[in-house]
């Protein structure tokens, strides 16, 4: 709303043709579902700063919607980070990059980190998985998030985000099949994104160059 000085999001556009082993029919719907969260977000921001301005912050209506707001915004900031790391162009992740050393250092290999990564993924269930870094003590660690709102570690970066809800890869695999999306989705991560979120001066650095 103007007048109340809302400022909206804007739908983010992706360029992911020729993925492999998932089509561009499968990017356009999820393209299509990322879209109404970014509407809804704002939709609710909206009606959240009417019910602020008419004094009706605290109502039952005003609770109920602050907690879809949470399911909104992180799906619209998931569906964003996850088409983000996908790219046609892929590369392996360079031996030496710092990503590598991290990851080595915390799951003792890259591989070992990629089966925990699976494993995470491979969980029943409808959520997201997530390597995340925390900047405090620069561990490296996967998580599952339920839903899009529940389960982030507070405060934690993510690097890679693999959606694994069934609307992810629906038409392409059937939902018995996530193994074979989780493998197509390894085939298409765009590895210098996921290296260029990767805080380097995290908060254990900083402490010990003040010591």
């Amino acid at each position: 709303m103007k007048e109340l000085g809302m400022k909206q999001y804007r739908v983010k556009v992706f360029d992911l043709k020729g993925l492999k082993g998932i089509s561009d029919l499968q990017i356009e719907m999820h393209l299509e579902l990322y879209v109404g969260y970014v509407r809804n977000t704002n939709a609710l921001n909206e009606r959240l700063a009417e019910l602020v301005h008419d004094g009706k912050a605290g109502t039952p209506a005003y609770s109920e919607l602050t907690r879809r707001l949470g399911f909104e915004y992180d799906g619209m900031r998931l569906h964003e980070l996850y088409f983000e790391n996908l790219t046609s162009d892929f590369r392996k992740p360079a031996a030496d990059s710092p990503l590598q050393a991290q990851l080595g250092q915390h799951f003792r290999s890259f591989e070992a980190w990629r089966r925990d990564f699976i494993s995470v993924g491979s969980m029943r269930g409808v959520g997201w998985a997530i390597l995340y870094q925390d900047p405090e003590a620069g561990r490296l660690s996967n998580h599952w998030i339920t839903l899009h709102e529940h389960g982030h570690p507070a405060g934690f970066r993510p690097l890679l985000v693999m959606d694994v809800w069934e609307h992810a890869f629906l038409p392409d695999y059937k939902p018995t099949e996530r193994a074979r999306y989780i493998e197509a989705f390894f085939a298409n991560v765009s590895w210098p994104v996921v290296e260029a979120r990767l805080l380097h001066d995290t908060g254990r650095t900083r402490r010990a160059a003040n010591c």
